[in-house]
């Protein structure tokens, strides 16, 4: 079997989430967070149009953003939906293991994405640092 290293260049992968948090690129990330191609950095535990600011100013440089929505699936405002639409940025709205994996999926393809997180409550993949 031939393994094929996975290079993501500059953008960050998700490694891991778990209750409260996420790991990218090794390190430990506190609550929501966005993920764009300079990195992470912290979000409200809501995606609004206040927490997408950052993906609507960098939307010549985006082709799509993956949601997760924590848990379970739920839609964003209507205003935040129609701000990306307006700015040509495609939506995937899904629960956070999903949207980290499909995230992570679109990194290998070299797509234009970037991905807001909200921390799942329970059990998962990563537990919290000691």
């Amino acid at each position: 079997m031939r393994m094929i290293e996975i290079d993501y260049d500059a953008q960050p992968p998700v490694d891991g989430y778990g209750p409260g948090g996420f790991r990218i690129a090794g390190q430990w990330h506190a609550g929501a967070v966005l993920l764009m191609s300079d990195g992470p950095q912290s979000m409200a535990q809501t995606v609004d149009l206040s927490a997408l600011a950052p993906v609507l100013a960098a939307s010549d440089q985006l082709d799509l953003i993956v949601i997760g929505q924590g848990d379970e699936i739920a839609p964003i405002p209507r205003d935040a939906r129609l701000a990306l639409e307006a700015a040509g940025i495609g939506i995937e709205i899904m629960a956070t293991s999903s949207a980290c994996r499909t995230y992570n999926v679109l990194l290998t393809e070299d797509r234009r994405v970037a991905a807001a997180l909200i921390p799942v409550s329970g059990e998962k993949d990563v537990p919290a640092p000691a």
